[in-house]
């Protein structure tokens, strides 16, 4: 069974996404104990709430040296605001640094841009949404069909520097970076916890990806 680490830094949406690893077969960890992460197979970081208090967060607990020294040992998996924490630099909170692990920043939704129906966005991008896969053999997305809809809760997008690493787009006013791949890292602005069916194949993916 793969023994996965989810990092507790008391911002993460912990429960839900034990569970759902659960039901996909993994023995889940919630842990902020270096040791106990340098043990697992895996890890997810996970993310709610404001990227300020988020970076702060995981400095006291010290996840931002523990993730920081897993993306080169061990397959990762990032979620919402722990993808966005990958990043160079958020524009929450007036301005927040952050891990600088991938190239890039994080960029507030404009409350200007409008739907194909014309509509002005809300802002947070709150609901389910359509994600266009970029790499759809890769196989994090095995069996989910293009056009899957998960489940999105934000109001600040990733703007990576290297758009070969986008393994995912959604449509909200503009196409922005719904997921990413590099190396043993993987990304989503989603929540697959909160996404049902394909939300759930997904998350077995990963458990099961082989690097």
């Amino acid at each position: 069974m793969t023994k996965i680490a989810l990092l507790d830094y008391g911002m993460g949406n912990l429960h839900s996404v034990s569970k759902a690893l659960t039901n996909v077969g993994a023995e889940v960890s919630i842990t902020n104990d270096p040791k106990v992460v340098a043990a697992a197979d895996k890890i997810v970081f996970p993310g709610v709430g404001a990227m300020r208090d988020c970076m702060i967060g995981m400095r006291e607990a010290g996840i931002d040296d523990v993730v920081r020294d897993a993306v080169f040992n061990k397959p990762v998996m990032a979620i919402c605001v722990g993808m966005q924490a990958l990043f160079e630099q958020s524009s929450e909170n007036g301005g927040t640094e952050c891990l600088g692990i991938l190239d890039g920043n994080v960029e507030a939704f404009d409350p200007s841009w409008t739907d194909e129906q014309g509509a002005t966005i809300k802002v947070p991008h709150m609901g389910w949404n359509t994600i266009t896969e970029l790499e759809s053999n890769h196989p994090l997305w095995h069996g989910i069909e293009d056009n899957a809809h998960f489940y999105f809760v934000h109001s600040y997008y990733c703007a990576p520097n290297d758009n070969s690493q986008v393994a995912a787009i959604c449509d909200y006013g503009q196409p922005f970076c719904a997921s990413i791949i590099k190396d043993n890292l993987f990304a989503t602005q989603f929540h697959p916890e909160k996404s049902h069916t394909a939300g759930l194949q997904l998350l077995k993916n990963f458990v099961d990806w082989q690097v």
